[in-house]
């Protein structure tokens, strides 16, 4: 499994649709999307990862608070946010927003939210869709990208089926027939990993970070390994013999782009892994630290509380 696959899969993505919106000029709105919004489709998740597709007109979409040029989004593109910021959205975002909340309509027969809302003039038309995931912290894809991505998906040999997919499942749910919420939810996870594929091909040489460590072939060789052998007994000079560079040549290019020695972001993963056995598994401690590289339940357990302040089977308890 390569390392990007690995994050995401730990990270536990489930998504769907929850909402199709029609809007007419002028209009602004401002929103945060709750997990009330998403059930049932959505199970027990920690955070929540929001897309707007725009089927047609235009929009404009900014996260409240910061500042900059606001994103204008056409037909076909989508606006991700990761981490479910409070945003406005509109045709013109000078215009005193109104809540989301006051302008959503539940759904009938079991079909999608819906807005219908604005002035008279030009017809935006979206669907919003979400992702729900375990956790943000300490992930190292989702909680370092930015507030708000833009993806085209028109660009590539994605974007025909992606569209039409899009357009076809949320018709389907809308009308309540069966079987197109999984559609959905998996067409959700793949939209995402779209935007975030794209988002590290186009970062500017010299950034740091998770993701540009995708881009250098020796560090992006050494995370495929460290994600593909989690329970190996890994030391530096064996992943540099792997990856083909000399021990220090590896830790100069691992630091540099990704902030950390191999081993210690190893370590930090392994309680990532940790985490998500222990919320999502029936597996004992001994288990769980079997899977993610301990040789002891003892070791295991004292990594754990050095990384999160509690004994493994406390926090267990508390986020089970």
């Amino acid at each position: 499994m390569d390392a990007l696959s690995d994050v995401l899969r730990v990270a536990h993505l489930t998504g769907g649709v929850f909402l199709h919106a029609d809007f007419f000029a002028p209009w602004c709105i401002s929103t945060r999307v709750t997990p009330e919004h998403c059930a049932p489709v959505l199970g027990p998740a920690s955070h929540l990862i929001i897309y707007h597709y725009v089927v047609e007109g235009e929009l404009h979409i900014r996260v409240d608070g910061q500042d900059g040029e606001d994103f204008v989004l056409g037909a076909g593109e989508v606006a991700l946010l990761p981490r479910n910021d409070l945003h406005l959205m509109g045709s013109d975002l000078s215009l005193p927003p109104v809540s989301g909340a006051d302008v959503i309509q539940p759904p009938k027969d079991g079909g999608l939210f819906s807005i219908h809302h604005g002035g008279g003039g030009g017809r935006t038309r979206m669907i919003c869709g979400f992702l729900g995931c375990d956790s943000v912290e300490g992930n190292p894809v989702i909680s370092t990208l930015p507030s708000l991505l833009k993806l085209n998906i028109e660009q590539g040999g994605t974007g025909e089926w992606i569209r039409s997919t899009l357009q076809y499942g949320a018709a389907e749910v809308s009308a309540g027939r069966p079987g197109s919420e999984t559609v959905l939810a998996k067409l959700s996870e793949l939209l995402f990993v779209e935007a975030v594929r794209r988002y590290a091909e186009g970062l500017p040489q010299g950034q740091t970070g998770w993701l540009a460590g995708l881009r250098d072939p020796h560090v992006a060789r050494a995370l495929a390994l460290l994600h593909r052998d989690i329970t190996r007994p890994w030391n530096v000079d064996d992943l540099s013999r792997e990856v083909g560079l000399s021990r220090s040549a590896l830790a100069d290019h691992f630091i540099r782009l990704m902030g950390v020695p191999p081993m210690y972001y190893l370590a930090s993963w392994r309680m990532q892994v940790a985490t998500q056995k222990l919320r999502g598994t029936s597996a004992s401690l001994a288990q769980v630290a079997y899977m993610v590289g301990y040789s002891s339940e003892a070791a295991f357990s004292r990594a754990f509380k050095k990384a999160f302040g509690t004994a493994p089977a406390t926090w267990r308890r508390a986020n089970s």
